[in-house]
């Protein structure tokens, strides 16, 4: 495939770029569209992404609905259908604010009002479109052969919301059309497991107006959730941690020494108490620094292990909020551990391996990313090379291949995050280590060495499951509602059929009740075939036991397994103890 570059020049695409530069020059032919189906129209920004592309727009008090949508896709195919040849050129910072006022394109304007003065501006033209762009752009429109405009939402110029609102446009663009039908099958399937959906058919959680982005767990969904908390409870106490809990309002402060002041206030909800400005935590790790400064340490404590469940607040946008994975308040799985220059190798290895012990236990496999220095970092070049340098070293010694992501580090240090793969193939970021130089100094943070001197600790933020709420959005999708027996809401659904005699399946619930089996007795006078229906593709139950003429003769169980639907016959003391030894392993 030939692109076309800035100065004009035109090459062949390495391999690697290609679906970058379709993404992009497809956001450009969606600009040309919309220009000519909303001649008032003003645009902002319109990059490709890592799944496809967008536009930021300004349509003024048009609303656009879904069949305009379509009415923008079927303009798109008609410019492709004429191949327009894409050119490129160059313009004076001067000129190039001329040009763009006498197209009326105010937020291009004022975009190159933010570039130096002596700047050169790419500019990228199809018929009568011209873009402001660096490109690399397809050198026709022709090149473009599968695309589709997936949705609408709403977003701040600039991500600033304090401007104005702006309706961005998203799509997806592909090589060939097989691609595209391949997306849109996996679209399809993502759908079908939605967690939102299934949240909702087995009464997991919900959401209110009273509350936008505050998730309320139904008494199912606690059942999940306290699985998990248990689970992890277990794990941390054999893997030498101890758990501690911190208020979720602290005042001014404590966040202004921990440096989230400075980098993060504008996602912290804050109150005022006895006159002075407080804050719900957002983080759980100034918390804990504070509980480790209550007390002297000794080296021979550390390296210190100190983990919380605790719940977080964090202001996220009205239209970025979706279910339980984009939330305003949630519970992370933090622990924070306190350690020696020494101890970060063999500290990040033994960390590797819990959070390995947690994802092999969800059947995910992942990957691993090594995020570097922010602009916007705290510390010293040293503390940083040597905090980057013990990532990398951990990593090495585990042979664990990772990624360098340059960048995207926390402010107060680097950090590797792990990436899951779920059922279907679609990556989550959750477990993350952080390594941080830069708080202990800024708290005077000590510990006594062996010598007798006072030394600053160096700190370790880390979490497996990232957010419970989060994680049970993708554990849910990931399983479509099929749970793992040991986290199922309800393990065991005993069905009877009508008019039956249900004494025997009593004596069977009774059985299972006893063995800390969840099981629930559905002796309604409903038809069999509706009681499974409703076991299998709303409650999603793992087992179910059908009761009628034959089993309370024999005494024994009809289980219907929700895995393989298959049904088999089964004593009952038999099924009891396979369950519970389902349910007591993790299976």
């Amino acid at each position: 495939m030939k692109i076309l570059y800035k100065d004009g020049t035109v090459a062949e695409c390495p391999q690697e770029e290609e679906l970058q530069v379709l993404r992009h020059s497809t956001a450009h032919v969606m600009a040309q569209a919309i220009k000519r189906l909303y001649p008032h129209a003003d645009f902002a920004f319109g990059p490709a992404t890592e799944k496809g592309f967008f536009y930021d727009v300004d349509l003024g008090d048009t609303k656009l609905t879904d069949e305009d949508l379509q009415k923008i896709e079927a303009e798109m195919k008609k410019i492709v259908k004429e191949n327009l040849p894409i050119k490129a050129f160059i313009l004076p910072r001067p000129e190039a604010i001329k040009l763009m006022e006498e197209r009326g394109e105010k937020y291009k304007v004022e975009h190159i009002g933010d570039l130096a003065d002596d700047a050169e501006i790419s500019f990228y033209q199809q018929g009568e479109y011209i873009d402001m762009c660096t490109g690399p752009h397809v050198t026709y429109t022709k090149a473009l052969k599968a695309f589709k405009i997936t949705q609408q939402s709403g977003a701040y110029w600039k991500n600033d919301k304090n401007n104005k609102m702006l309706t961005r446009i998203n799509g997806v663009a592909f090589r060939s059309q097989q691609e595209l039908e391949e997306f849109e099958k996996l679209q399809e399937e993502a759908e079908r497991r939605d967690h939102r959906r299934i949240g909702k058919e087995m009464k997991l959680f919900m959401f209110s107006d009273e509350g936008p982005g505050f998730p309320f767990f139904l008494p199912n969904g606690m059942i999940v959730k306290n699985e998990l908390m248990s689970y992890w409870r277990e794990i941390h106490s054999r893997n030498g941690y101890v758990e501690v809990s911190s208020p979720i309002i602290m005042n001014r402060h404590l966040w202004e020494t921990s440096g989230h002041w400075a980098h993060y206030k504008d996602n912290m909800y804050t109150t005022t108490i006895d006159d002075e400005i407080c804050c719900v935590k957002p983080m759980n790790c100034p918390g804990s620094v504070l509980i480790y400064k209550n007390q002297p340490h000794s080296y021979r404590e550390l390296p210190l292990r100190i983990a919380e469940m605790g719940l977080v607040h964090r202001h996220e946008l009205k239209g970025a909020l979706h279910g339980l994975f984009r939330v305003r308040c949630f519970t992370q799985d933090d622990a924070h551990i306190y350690l020696t220059r020494e101890q970060i190798t063999d500290e990040i290895v033994r960390i590797v391996g819990l959070i390995n012990e947690v994802y092999t236990k969800f059947g995910f496999d992942y990957f691993v990313e090594l995020s570097t220095r922010p602009e916007d970092s705290m510390g010293s070049d040293e503390d940083w090379e040597a905090a980057t340098n013990g990532l990398k070293n951990a990593l090495e010694k585990l042979g664990l291949d990772y990624i360098i992501n340059e960048g995207d580090g926390a402010f107060y240090g680097p950090k590797i995050d792990f990436h899951l793969r779920d059922s279907i193939g679609r990556t989550w970021q959750c477990g993350t280590i952080q390594l941080d130089f830069q708080m202990p100094q800024n708290f005077g943070l000590e510990y006594v060495d062996e010598n007798g001197e006072k030394k600053c600790p160096i700190m370790i933020h880390r979490v497996c499951f990232g957010s419970i709420e989060r994680f049970i959005g993708i554990l849910t999708e990931n399983f479509a509602g099929r749970y793992p027996v040991w986290l199922a809401p309800t393990q065991v659904k005993i069905l009877t059929l009508p008019n039956s005699d249900t004494t025997f399946a009593k004596e069977v619930y009774a059985k299972l009740v006893d063995a800390h089996v969840r099981a629930v007795l559905d002796d309604r006078n409903e038809t069999i075939g509706y009681k499974i229906r409703e076991a299998r593709q709303i409650d999603r139950v793992p087992y179910m036991l059908i009761i009628g003429a034959k089993e309370i003769e024999t005494r024994s169980l009809s289980v219907r397994e929700l895995a393989t639907d298959q049904t088999t016959a089964c004593g009952v003391d038999e099924f009891v103890a396979k369950v519970a030894s389902e349910i007591k392993n993790r299976k």
